[in-house]
């Protein structure tokens, strides 16, 4: 129940319609029978400085940032933390001290669902396919855990090496290594990570994969194969997957978890205290698979 005292959490975005973010952080607020609300706020580019204004002058406590502010909400904001500094981005922002602080909870959602494996990451190399915003968040993750490399697969030599430039003087140490498309099979042939980050396979276009079946034949027996892509579930990518012959040895993991852990990370940090992660994965699993 709304009431005088309810204090604000939200998304901003443009366009932000779509967003999951408010079912989950509303049904984790609900169990935990607090007074506070998470709304959409749909903000055009132009007007971003202002909403932070509003935001702080109405007390907003915090809010997430997706498409397209990341980046665009850095310069206004008091303080970004390392981690968002290392990826160039921002998702989550809170208020300490009367000033806007920015941070990145994208990485420690990504390496959520693998940091508990049984694995040896300093032996680990991982691929990643696409080179955009998501991919930066795969690149800091992957070196958080570890990796003994990550390699980047991109169709234009271009914006690779962009991408690769741009981590330079980055905090992270960081074993990077850039390739074309027309390269992969040879390079997952040694991968034992392989992650999707590529919008390919999305909804609604559901039978497109970012590579074909017979690629999956390549790959080492005990490879993780990750589609940061949660609707829908299984991705044709995954499905390849679990059809290979090797399907037994093999973890495939899906973007839902993702999505559930950088929110609840996000949360944990608005309110200070533990939230119910089980609570917010099984509102997105009703609403997305019923």
């Amino acid at each position: 129940m709304i009431t005088g005292t309810t204090k604000l959490l939200g998304v901003i975005g443009n366009p932000v319609e779509h967003s999951l973010s408010p079912l989950m952080h509303n049904a984790a607020l609900a169990r935990l029978d607090l007074n506070y609300v998470y709304l959409p706020f749909p903000i055009e580019p132009e007007n971003l400085a202002k909403a932070l204004d509003g935001f702080a002058a109405i007390g907003v406590v915090g809010f997430n940032a997706t498409i397209p502010h990341k980046q665009a909400i850095m310069p206004l904001l008091s303080e970004i933390e390392p981690i968002a500094q290392s990826i160039g981005a921002v998702n989550t922002v809170f208020r300490r001290d009367n000033k806007w602080i920015g941070t990145n909870t994208d990485v420690e959602g990504f390496v959520a669902p693998l940091k508990h494996l049984d694995r040896d990451w300093s032996q680990t190399h991982a691929a990643v396919l696409g080179n955009g915003g998501a991919a930066r968040a795969v690149v800091a993750g992957c070196t958080q855990l570890g990796c003994a490399s990550v390699t980047v697969v991109g169709r234009k030599l271009q914006k690779l090496e962009e991408f690769k430039d741009s981590w330079k003087d980055s905090s992270l140490k960081i074993n990077l290594k850039i390739h074309q498309w027309d390269s992969l099979a040879e390079i997952i042939a040694n991968t034992n990570l392989l992650v999707n980050t590529t919008p390919i396979g999305m909804y609604p276009k559901i039978e497109n994969s970012p590579i074909n079946a017979d690629l999956f034949a390549h790959l080492p027996k005990d490879t993780i194969i990750y589609d940061l892509i949660y609707t829908p579930s299984p991705t044709k990518f995954l499905q390849y997957a679990q059809q290979s012959e090797l399907e037994a040895s093999r973890i495939v993991i899906d973007g839902l978890e993702m999505l559930v852990q950088q929110g609840a990370a996000a949360l944990k940090m608005w309110l200070q205290r533990d939230v119910p992660v089980d609570v917010m994965r099984y509102s997105l699993q009703q609403k997305l698979y019923g």
